[in-house]
């Protein structure tokens, strides 16, 4: 950090309250003090001598300690935020009490299951997702129909749909385990938009009806039990934060 700072929001996240996103919006609402005044606005600097609350609670210093990242093993039927309207079920009601405060690296959807990784550091989170640093990320993907050489060669091309365009993505057909019509792909991408994968192969005529995260920039779900949470080995942690330059 310079002798300018860092903008208020960034700094939040940083801390890992939330992401810089959500930070603007709880500075919007009023839920945000800089040295005992409340700010209005996230177009503010602030330096380690300022004395930043949230919601009544003081940020903690920033220290040279590396992040720390979480891993799970999402269950379907479970919502990827920290509360919703509907009262349905979100991971967070899963994670284990003596955990620090954590956030989610992207999302899975509802109806997804696998890897979903949470970490203390917005920064980190911010870094992970963005799509200029091209992280992989791999699926098990259960489709209803047998995919052609010809749909496989686009998808690894990059497509537009509706005029929005995706990414080259990476299709390896299970050719072992196979079900009537059903046919799981090993399929991996570099960007990660909102239902991308079920968007993509429905639009090509083949319903997903499971998709299964097993792997995210290097981190893999292993043998993680359904619902389970392992923290990552902080060496391999401190080799991503060097590697996004968090």
């Amino acid at each position: 950090m310079t002798d300018k700072g860092e903008r208020i929001a960034k700094r939040i996240a940083s801390a890992g309250i939330c992401s810089r996103r959500e930070a603007e919006r709880l500075i919007e609402e009023s839920r945000v003090t800089v040295n005992g005044k409340v700010i209005e606005s996230p177009a503010l600097n602030v330096t380690e001598s300022d004395a930043i609350k949230v919601d009544g609670t003081l940020l903690k210093s920033k220290t040279n300690e590396t992040p720390r990242i979480y891993a799970m093993n999402k269950p379907a039927g479970y919502l990827t935020t920290t509360r919703d309207p509907e009262d349905r079920p979100t991971v967070f009601e899963i994670l284990p009490p003596n955990l620090p405060r954590l956030i989610t690296v992207g999302r899975l959807d509802y109806d997804s299951e696998g890897l979903l990784l949470f970490t203390t550091s917005g920064a980190l989170a911010r870094a992970l997702e963005l799509p200029k640093n091209a992280l992989p990320r791999t699926y098990r993907v259960r489709v209803n129909g047998q995919i052609t050489e010809k749909h496989l060669h686009m998808l690894s091309r990059g497509v537009t749909i509706e005029g929005e365009k995706f990414r080259p993505i990476h299709v390896v057909p299970d050719t072992e385990k196979t079900s009537g019509r059903n046919r799981w792909l090993n399929v991996t991408l570099r960007e990660g938009k909102n239902r991308e994968i079920r968007r993509v192969f429905e639009y090509y005529g083949y319903p997903v009806s499971r998709l299964i995260r097993v792997a995210y920039a290097g981190i893999e779900l292993g043998g993680l039990r359904e619902g389970g949470v392992e923290p990552i080995a902080q060496h391999k942690v401190a080799a991503l934060c060097k590697k996004l330059g968090v």
